[in-house]
């Protein structure tokens, strides 16, 4: 088999010989921002709004981006091309470069651009139709959470949580409000009725969750964009979480407690095949 082919710096080349500098910012700081965007049948998932969504992310670093629109595609085609599978996870990520440590920003780094593709993991369909497990803890993360950073450790100690008690997922509440999971945002359902968090700078905003709500809207499910407090989650008739990698999964048990009838629900599973009808029309 041969090796993987990965994007470094203007130059496509195997993963094993792409390196850089252990003074490079991303490496020494977490000073930088990525996105993953999911790949089906060669066609990258909401490309614009993955892209948009890093444009978000280096102008909240105040970061340039080395890259304009069409550049970035061309790229991303490139890696992609490499790749055997027609359906694949695309990796980039963009940090602040190489330059001797300290704080503030050097005058004179260059950014580090990285893109690599791996083969898209299916979501387990005995999740899909039996639901999931989550746990929950203290949202402890820094006050910009609207920006897809490469400083992820609070994520990783809450998703290390969920995998510690035999879960998916971690549901984070800050002040007693829901936010977002280690790596999804979540959904309540009660009555009939969807409920989403606010996009602030409180959660990401999710590629997944956008399209939900436009699917809602486009068939007519009601749904509402408010604060949700952390009695209305553990109460909830239904939860989801949402993902680019797990697409739309139902949260069955919380700490412990169903949720619900402790199985997916009926508006999950109509919001489900809306999903999945929605990828077999991507052109």
């Amino acid at each position: 088999m041969s090796e993987q082919i990965v994007y470094l710096n203007g130059r496509l080349l195997p993963l094993g010989q792409a390196q850089v500098s252990v003074l490079d910012r991303g490496f020494m700081l977490g000073d930088g921002a990525y996105e993953l965007i999911p790949v089906y049948r060669r066609k990258p998932f909401r490309l614009a709004e993955h892209l948009r969504r890093l444009q978000h992310t280096l102008d909240g670093i105040r970061l340039p981006n080395p890259m304009d629109e069409s550049q970035w595609r061309e790229v991303i085609s490139q890696v992609m091309a490499t790749q055997p599978a027609d359906n694949q996870s695309v990796y980039l990520q963009v940090t602040r470069g190489a330059a001797p440590r300290d704080h503030a920003f050097p005058k004179d780094a260059k950014p580090t651009v990285l893109v690599m593709s791996n083969p898209l993991s299916s979501p387990d369909p005995a999740q899909i139709e039996q639901g999931i497990c989550a746990v929950s803890t203290p949202d402890i993360r820094w006050g910009r959470c609207d920006l897809k950073t490469i400083s992820l450790l609070p994520n990783v100690l809450a998703k290390q949580k969920a995998v510690d008690a035999g879960c998916v997922e971690c549901i984070q509440f800050r002040d007693g409000v829901l936010t977002e999971g280690a790596a999804s945002n979540i959904f309540v359902v009660k009555n009939g009725e969807i409920h989403a968090p606010v996009k602030d700078h409180r959660v990401l905003p999710g590629i997944t969750y956008d399209l939900v709500l436009e699917l809602a809207q486009a068939n007519g499910l009601p749904y509402e964009v408010r604060d949700i407090s952390e009695a209305e989650v553990r109460q909830a008739d239904e939860l989801w979480l949402t993902s680019s990698s797990r697409e739309v999964q139902a949260i069955v048990e919380l700490d412990g407690q169903p949720v619900g009838k402790g199985q997916p629900g009926p508006l999950y599973r109509r919001m489900y095949a809306l999903y999945q009808n929605f990828k077999a029309t991507l052109k």
